[in-house]
C-alpha cells in the first residue's frame, strides 16, 4: 500500500453514492462510490440511503484500495475527483 495516499474517516451521503476523502501530498481528493459499487463489494446486498454508510464501512478497505489504485493511475475526472466503477 502506498503511504502517500491517506483516507480520512469522513463520509458524506450523496445522491445514490457515498463520498469519502483521500489525501495525497496535502491535497484533498473527493472519491465517490456508487451504491452499485458498494453492493457489488458487499455480496450484492441492496444499498439505499438508509444503509449505505453502514455497508460502506463493511467494505471500506476494498473501496479505499480501489480508490488508491485510481489515484496512483491519475484517473481523475475533469473536476479532479475519483469515481469508482464496477
Amino acid at each position: 500500500m502506498n503511504q502517500s495516499v491517506i483516507f480520512t474517516d469522513q463520509l458524506y451521503m450523496e445522491t445514490n453514492q457515498v463520498r469519502f476523502i483521500a489525501q495525497q501530498q496535502g491535497m484533498h481528493i473527493n472519491c465517490f462510490a456508487s451504491f452499485a459499487v458498494i453492493s457489488a463489494l458487499c455480496d450484492h446486498q441492496v444499498v439505499n440511503e438508509h444503509n449505505a454508510v453502514h455497508l460502506f464501512e463493511q467494505c471500506r478497505f476494498d473501496l479505499e484500495d480501489k480508490a488508491e489504485v485510481l489515484i496512483e493511475q491519475e484517473a481523475f475526472s475533469d473536476s479532479g475527483d475519483i469515481f469508482l466503477s464496477l
